[in-house]
């Protein structure tokens, strides 16, 4: 059309636009942010103040938390639609690990740790990750579409490497002589860091087909992945999500140390509080997972983290210890012997047919009620 224009746009607007979309979307992230921003400002009157203003301060920091780890697993899982299983799942354990990792190393440089919480947060998140969100899953997912196929393989692999990478850890070191711990700290971050290579190698290589399997195609199924989504603005999301994860886990780490003192909780209750933290964003991407009727992903995140937490956690916080002189007690009690002993010895049986059922979804979840249990009452 004559005298018709195109009106372009000055390119601080386009990018003024984008930043607005980009902060709409991650409302959860800056809520978060404001909420570090709040915690470093009144941190010393929480802990001048009562013992409850010192827990209620930790908790609205958990929840803080709990809202960063949700982006970071929404941007893993854009990540996860793009590269598919078993890169996908690998994606979404690896950054949940990565969340542990950082508040237990900051949470372990504070003044008055148990020298037991390494041990403990692992115990709780192999115990919350097996059997409480595979188990859950697994539940309502029998209970919804009966029996849920999955590749038999993947979890035979990852039951095996928990188990040795379990035993070698944190079994055997209750055996090792006091003089002789760093040597076998030494030895253990050699032998988790061979047994993971040799196990990346497998999951992305030859014996990728492991951790896969070939659901029937379903019209819609994908409607709502979330591929549309840039790579770089999810992986500059990821970074700064764990950053923002490392400054509210300094500042919750001195407050829920303040508000326990005395306060005659269970020991393992901060273990646990840190396992769940991790976790969360991984049960919701389960539950979803199985009732769409997808249990591979369920299986690959619930063994996968769990093999994560172990194999990763531990050569990491083994290497601190070797670093300040100061050993962690890693030996589980007998008490987390006999569960996981048990736990592994039902998920081997469980998850050695290619199929789960309500039935074996909820063994697993009573082994996790008891472990709840035990936790209450201080074992």
């Amino acid at each position: 059309m004559i005298g018709a224009y195109t009106r372009i746009e000055p390119i601080p607007a386009v990018a003024g636009r984008c930043v607005y979309s980009i902060l709409k979307s991650e409302i959860l992230l800056v809520l978060a942010l404001l909420l570090a921003i709040l915690g470093f400002e009144f941190e010393h009157v929480l802990l001048e103040g009562d013992r409850v203003y010192a827990l209620f301060g930790a908790a609205v920091l958990v929840f803080a938390i709990v809202l960063v780890s949700m982006r970071v697993a929404h941007h893993a899982e854009v990540l996860a639609a793009k590269v598919g299983d078993p890169y996908g799942t690998m994606i979404l354990t690896l950054s949940a690990v990565l969340v542990e990792v950082i508040i237990l190393a900051i949470m372990m440089s504070g003044e008055e740790i148990s020298p037991t919480l390494v041990r403990d947060t692992i115990y709780s998140a192999v115990m919350l990750d097996i059997n409480g969100i595979l188990g859950l899953a697994a539940l309502l997912g029998g209970l919804k579409h009966g029996e849920q196929s999955y590749n038999d393989d993947s979890s035979r692999t990852y039951s095996v490497m928990i188990l040795t990478a379990m035993g070698i850890s944190m079994v055997v070191p209750e055996f090792v002589p006091a003089a002789k711990w760093h040597l076998y700290s030494a030895f253990t971050i050699v032998a988790m860091v061979t047994l993971y290579a040799l196990f990346l190698k497998m999951q992305v290589g030859v014996h990728s087909y492991f951790f896969s399997y070939s659901y029937p195609k379903r019209e819609g199924a994908e409607k709502h992945a979330p591929e549309d989504e840039p790579v770089v603005t999810s992986i500059t999301i990821l970074i700064v999500g764990v950053v923002i994860i490392g400054v509210l886990a300094e500042i919750m780490s001195g407050l829920l140390t303040a508000g326990l003192k005395g306060s005659g909780a269970p020991p393992v209750l901060a273990a646990i509080v840190v396992a769940a933290i991790s976790a969360s964003p991984e049960i919701m991407t389960a539950m979803r997972a199985a009732l769409a009727n997808r249990m591979q992903a369920v299986v690959n995140i619930a063994l996968g983290a769990s093999l994560s937490t172990v194999i990763l956690t531990v050569p990491v916080m083994e290497a601190i210890a070797l670093y300040t002189g100061q050993p962690f007690i890693m030996a589980m009690t007998p008490v987390q012997t006999v569960m996981v002993t048990i736990t592994l010895i039902v998920a081997a049986i469980n998850l050695n047919d290619g199929e789960t059922n309500a039935i074996e979804g909820m063994t697993h979840f009573v082994l996790f009620a008891t472990f709840v249990m035990l936790s209450m009452i201080g074992l």
